[in-house]
């Protein structure tokens, strides 16, 4: 860190396909993280990359003759699009791979300079046996990695721990003249030590965090490593190291195959994208986390127990305001290895706060107070809402509050909707109804009021 500066590289999307509610989970936390060290006065710079060259995308234009970078352009727009649903600040610079082809190949000139790295028939790969440290952030010896790895049929490697820096063209794939060498495309690690070098550390002094999903630590990041270091004045590369837990989804790794699988920009079509992150807020960024359809029904009730705060402290005389104890409280917690699930709770909790500090403690968190939420239902729910919500809908309902009962079947109308399945849309829609319960639908989701004569 210098003079109050912290300099912030955080490995992005590959949009080869498209973003899906994890990739939500870490770019969520890095984004509170960021707003958590300017609350505390720190200049930010924060990098996050698009790595808009792969094998994925590549097999995916040649399958379907598409131009590979229209795959990508259109998979990082909706993206984007739901980053900024969810609130995610702009960064300060997003640089893609295929911009910075320049830079790339300096560090590999440096690298074969350096005996780190050579050239083979089909590529230019980074010698491992040449960086001691190599396995440290993974926490893995060299032995243990060898008995893993593998060279595959069309690679030309020294050794099967070797990593490729460069990939000579084949036949129809996109390419770029390296002269001295000859036509190719990047390798993926190469493409992040490449970027965070220009943009962070030009002085190759190091900068402050580099951060991704738990994932990423190894070979990715272990391979940047290997191949920043070398060429650096003063390791370490990355000051601190940052990684996000895995999420599950409905107790399983997401995947196509398994049918668990839902697009990140669908989930918001059907969930309130601050309950979304909300969710996310209440579970340690390290930890392993399972998304349920439940527990977005009881982080949207969370949602409206912040919102209801909120409205009191609008009409209270002089609710702005009150005492400083609530942002003592959380900085406590977020000091604390991030804890978001404890600042959060002090949010929820706190009795004191006035208008100016509640809305300040949300902004830290990434929740923003908008028109919406100084809208009130008309009417309570009665007490026996969910028997009655069952008895309309002719299906038992387990959940633990009126309010999940609603939210459930508006995850549900929302998936028939996307069926376009309008017969159950309606169904459900005039269940609730039928309860008392108006849906309201907005490009930003679907919103619920209670009528008077509930």
């Amino acid at each position: 860190m210098r003079d109050a500066e912290v300099r912030i590289y955080v490995c992005g999307m590959t949009p080869s396909a498209q973003a899906h509610l994890g990739h939500a989970r870490s770019f969520l936390f890095f984004d509170v993280l960021r707003r958590y060290l300017m609350h505390r006065g720190y200049r930010v710079t924060f990098v996050q990359n698009v790595t808009d060259i792969d094998d994925r995308s590549i097999r995916e234009g040649l399958a379907t003759g598409q131009d590979y970078h229209a795959i990508i352009d259109r998979n990082y727009g909706e993206f984007k699009e739901s980053m900024r649903k969810l609130g995610v600040l702009e960064y300060d610079a997003e640089p893609y791979a295929t911009h910075f082809i320049e830079p790339i190949q300096e560090m590999i000139r440096e690298l074969i300079a350096g005996g780190h790295a050579y050239a083979t028939e089909d590529g230019i790969y980074y010698r491992v046996s040449t960086f001691p440290n190599y396995g440290k952030l993974a926490n893995r010896n060299i032995d243990e990695l060898e008995s893993g790895a593998r060279i595959e049929v069309d690679e030309h490697k020294e050794d099967p721990l070797d990593f490729a820096l460069w990939k000579f063209a084949k036949p129809g794939e996109p390419k770029w003249p390296f002269e001295g060498y000859g036509e190719g495309r990047p390798g993926w690690h190469i493409e992040c030590s490449a970027m965070s070098r220009r943009l962070l550390d030009p002085d190759g002094e190091g900068f402050d965090i580099h951060g991704g999903g738990a994932d990423l630590i190894f070979p990715h990041h272990e391979n940047e490593i290997a191949q920043s270091e070398p060429l650096m004045k003063r390791p370490p590369m990355s000051n601190f190291w940052v990684h996000g837990g895995l999420l599950l989804f409905d107790n399983k790794k997401m995947s196509k195959s398994l049918g668990n699988f839902e697009p990140l920009a669908q989930l918001l079509a059907r969930h309130d994208p601050q309950a979304i992150r909300l969710l996310f807020l209440q579970t340690g960024y390290r930890k392993v986390m399972n998304f349920t359809e439940d527990s977005i029904g009881a982080a949207a009730v969370v949602l409206r127990q912040l919102k209801k705060t909120y409205r009191a402290l609008r009409a209270t005389p002089n609710g702005a305001h009150g005492t400083t104890a609530l942002l003592a409280k959380i900085e406590a917690a977020l000091d604390d290895d991030m804890n978001t699930s404890v600042a959060l709770a002090e949010v929820l909790s706190d009795k004191s706060a006035g208008l100016d500090e509640f809305v300040r403690a949300l902004g830290i968190l990434g929740i923003e107070p908008n028109d919406s939420w100084l809208e009130t239902p008309k009417a309570e729910l009665p007490a026996d809402f969910v028997e009655r919500l069952a008895a309309a809908l002719a299906e038992p309902i387990d959940v633990p509050t009126p309010e999940a009962a609603i939210e459930n079947v508006i995850a549900q109308r929302s998936d028939a909707r996307a069926r376009k399945d309008w017969a159950a849309s309606d169904r459900l829609r005039d269940a609730l109804l039928a309860c008392g319960v108006e849906l309201k639908d907005s490009k930003e989701g679907t919103t619920w009021t209670v009528a008077t004569n509930t």
